[in-house]
């Protein structure tokens, strides 16, 4: 059996509009969230260059689909997408469709989208919690952690369903596996989330990554062969809970025990006036003025 042509794709929304937010709500798929920002400096870094890299890389490869011809977007989803009937034996792509080894669609996958709105959902993750994660483990290691949790992503998404012929596609399983780790790395964060499009709200970070890993268990129980692979993303959290635990940077602690100021900081010295007479003086308030 050849397959010719993706009808569907299993990881993301067949249509390519911006209608992202009504039809996943209205089927039950949306995150619950939308993350917007984390009061969380870098520690051990200077600038979370591979996080910027995975987005560069996902950004031009979407541009790329999405100025070409739709045959030629449809065979480079077919080409690079993650085809579990394939790997496991049961299909093979037809003559001229491949493009990379069957081996490495474990990886090429995750840097194809459906759409906007399929590449910006995951795009905020990555760039709200990404540079954390990264500085927790250092940009190499880092970068074995993304595709590490993408792999893992596809194959507990091609386990579930051997005989799928649908490409798999997105960042999603390598995504989450970024947000286990944050949450392992930094469960009392501070984070703005915009809750269902709407809200914003200054939480926790355990408290909306608890609910939106929860929610994709319970996805997988309730809807596991839908058009959303919940299996990549349980595989990607798994894979980032477990993989964290060895990534991360030595004496750096999980769960938030430990306060690191960043090094920017630690390293500057702090200047002590102080009086003829030895007496220290009081610091400046803004603006030269010394009484309110």
């Amino acid at each position: 059996m050849q397959i010719m042509a993706a009808k569907q794709m299993c990881f993301g929304f067949p249509e390519k509009t911006g209608r992202f937010a009504t039809i996943t709500i209205a089927r039950g798929q949306a995150f619950m969230f939308i993350p917007l920002h984390d009061a969380n400096t870098l520690k051990h870094i200077g600038v979370q260059w591979v996080t910027l890299g995975l987005m560069a890389v996902n950004i031009a490869a979407w541009i790329f689909t999405a100025v070409e011809s739709d045959q030629v977007a449809q065979a480079t989803t077919v080409g690079l997408g993650y085809i579990p009937a394939i790997i496991f034996g049961h299909a093979m792509l037809a003559p001229g469709l491949e493009i990379v080894p069957e081996a490495a669609t474990y990886i090429t996958y995750s840097f194809i989208h459906t759409g906007f709105w399929h590449l910006a959902g995951n795009m905020i993750f990555l760039w709200v919690f990404g540079d954390n994660v990264e500085d927790a483990m250092g940009h190499l290691r880092f970068l074995i952690f993304y595709l590490a949790c993408a792999a893992t992503g596809a194959l507990c998404h091609g386990l579930l369903s051997t005989t799928s012929e649908a490409p798999l596609v997105g960042a999603s399983g390598a995504i989450s596996g970024v947000v286990a780790a944050y949450l392992m790395l930094h469960p009392r964060v501070r984070v703005w989330v915009l809750v269902f499009f709407r809200v914003p709200l200054p939480l926790p970070a355990f408290i909306p990554l608890l609910l939106w890993v929860g929610q994709q268990f319970f996805m997988l129980l309730a809807d596991p062969y839908g058009n959303v692979s919940w299996g990549a993303h349980v595989g990607g959290i798994i894979a980032g809970a477990l993989l964290v635990l060895i990534l991360r940077r030595p004496g750096v602690p999980l769960f938030d025990r430990q306060i690191v100021m960043p090094r920017a900081v630690k390293d500057r010295p702090t200047p002590i006036r102080v009086t003829a007479s030895g007496m220290p003086v009081p610091p400046r308030l803004p603006w030269g003025r010394d009484k309110l």
